[in-house]
C-alpha cells in the first residue's frame, strides 16, 4: 500500500512510518518544517510538505494513495480556546480527507483518546462518549460516520500516556515537575488508575489497523489497562531519588485535570480482532530502565 501519513515526524508518527515502511509499504509523510522533512526523509519516506491548513495539499496526497492514518494535531495551547482551535483544524483535515477518499472503500485511520468513556467501569472499544465532551470526540464521531460514504474509516484510541525514550508527554511532564518541586507526589491515595502504551506496541497496531480494519472501527492502543497514580509515583521517585508523598490537585500544573482521573481502559476485543501483543516494556519498566533520565 501506499500509506499517506499526518503527523509523520512526530512521537507516534515517526515509529509508525518505521512499522509501515518495514512491513513493505510505501509510505508519504507530511511535513511543515525543514527539520521534519529531514526526519521523514531519514526514515526513508516520501516527504510531502505542507500543513494541516493546507486542506488542497491534503486532498492531493489522499487521492495519491492507497490509504491515510492522520495522526497531525496541535497540541501546544491546551487553553479552551487554543484546544477549540485545534479541534477545527483537525476536523477541516479530516473532512477534507474524507471527502476525497469517500466512495473508494481506501482506509482514513484517526487517532483519539479514551478520557471520558465512562466513569463506572473499564471502558472498552464499544463505547462511544459523548461527543459535546470535547471537540476532538466530535471528530471522531465524524470519521465513523465516514463508513456509510464508502470510507474504510477507523479510530485509535490512544492511553493518555504513550511511553518510552524520548516522550516528551504526560509522564515527562510529571518527572519535571517532580524535579522542579522536589516530591514526586501522587493525587489522593494514588489508587486512581492511568492506562499506558509503549509507542512501539502503538505503531505496531497502527500498522494493523490501516491493512485489516473494517468500517466505521474503533481500536483500543492499550497495553497495561490502567497503571496506579502512587506506583507511578514511586516509580519517578526511584528514578530521580525524590520523596514520594500525596499532593494536593494544584502540584501537577495543567496535568491537574487528567492526572487525577480514575481511567481504566481495556483492549480485549483489539488484541482478539488484529491479533495485536504488546512485546515492549511497561510504564514502570521504562521509569525504572531510565527512559526518563535519572
Amino acid at each position: 500500500m501506499r500509506i499517506f501519513v499526518t503527523g509523520a515526524s512526530g512521537w507516534i508518527g515517526s515509529p509508525t512510518v518505521a512499522e509501515l515502511l518495514k512491513a513493505g509499504h510505501q509510505v508519504v509523510g507530511l511535513a511543515r518544517s525543514d527539520a521534519s522533512a529531514a526526519k521523514v526523509a531519514a526514515l526513508g519516506a516520501e516527504v510531502r510538505r505542507g500543513d494541516l491548513a493546507d486542506l488542497d495539499g491534503l486532498r492531493a496526497a489522499a487521492a495519491d494513495s492507497d490509504g491515510v492514518i492522520h495522526l497531525g494535531y496541535n497540541h501546544a495551547d491546551f487553553s479552551p480556546d487554543g484546544m477549540a482551535a485545534a479541534a477545527a483544524l483537525d476536523r477541516a483535515a479530516i473532512d477534507a480527507i474524507g471527502d476525497t477518499l469517500a466512495g473508494s472503500d481506501r482506509p482514513l485511520v484517526i487517532a483519539s483518546g479514551v478520557i471520558g468513556l465512562v466513569n463506572d467501569r473499564p471502558g472498552t472499544e464499544h463505547d462511544r462518549p459523548d461527543a459535546r465532551l470535547h471537540p476532538r470526540m466530535a471528530n471522531a464521531a465524524a470519521t465513523l460516520a465516514l463508513a456509510d460514504r464508502g470510507v474504510r474509516s477507523a479510530v485509535v484510541r490512544f492511553a493518555p500516556t504513550v511511553h518510552g525514550r524520548g516522550d516528551q508527554g504526560f509522564v515527562a511532564t510529571l518527572v519535571d515537575i517532580a524535579r522542579r518541586s522536589g516530591v514526586s507526589g501522587y493525587p489522593g491515595d494514588g489508587g486512581n488508575r492511568w492506562p499506558a502504551v509503549h509507542v512501539l506496541d502503538a505503531a505496531a497496531l497502527l500498522r494493523l489497523v490501516v491493512e485489516r480494519a473494517t468500517p466505521g472501527s474503533v481500536w483500543h492502543a492499550i497495553a497495561e489497562e490502567g497503571v496506579g497514580t502512587k506506583e507511578i509515583a514511586e516509580a519517578i521517585g526511584r528514578a530521580t531519588d525524590l520523596p514520594v508523598k500525596p499532593v494536593p490537585a494544584e502540584h501537577f500544573e495543567w496535568l491537574a485535570m487528567f492526572f487525577a482521573m480514575d481511567v481504566p481502559v481495556t483492549s480485549e476485543i483489539t488484541r482478539q480482532a488484529l491479533g495485536w501483543t504488546p512485546t515492549h516494556p511497561g510504564l514502570l519498566e521504562d521509569l525504572d530502565a531510565g527512559a526518563y533520565g535519572s
